[in-house]
């Protein structure tokens, strides 16, 4: 399950962060590692089920120009 605050859940489950927020009657968000990559849910738990789905289509290497955020470290 995804985790807002990116805590390691059960053994084997893993997690990301997400952002997310409320307009109106929306909930809106993007997995942190895809910001280029909106999705919306009625509720905030439609909104989950709508990020895990996204996660796999952006992870599945079927879609061509993903863009990624990583961490770099500097000397």
């Amino acid at each position: 399950m995804l985790d807002a605050d990116g805590q390691q859940g059960d053994a084997g489950v893993r997690t990301t962060k997400f952002v997310y927020w409320q307009e109106d009657e929306w909930w809106l968000g993007y997995l942190d590692e895809f910001p280029d990559h909106r999705t919306q849910g009625k509720t905030r738990e439609d909104l989950e089920e709508h990020l895990r789905d996204l996660y796999a289509d952006l992870t599945s290497g079927e879609l061509p120009g993903v863009r990624h955020v990583a961490d770099l470290t500097l000397a």
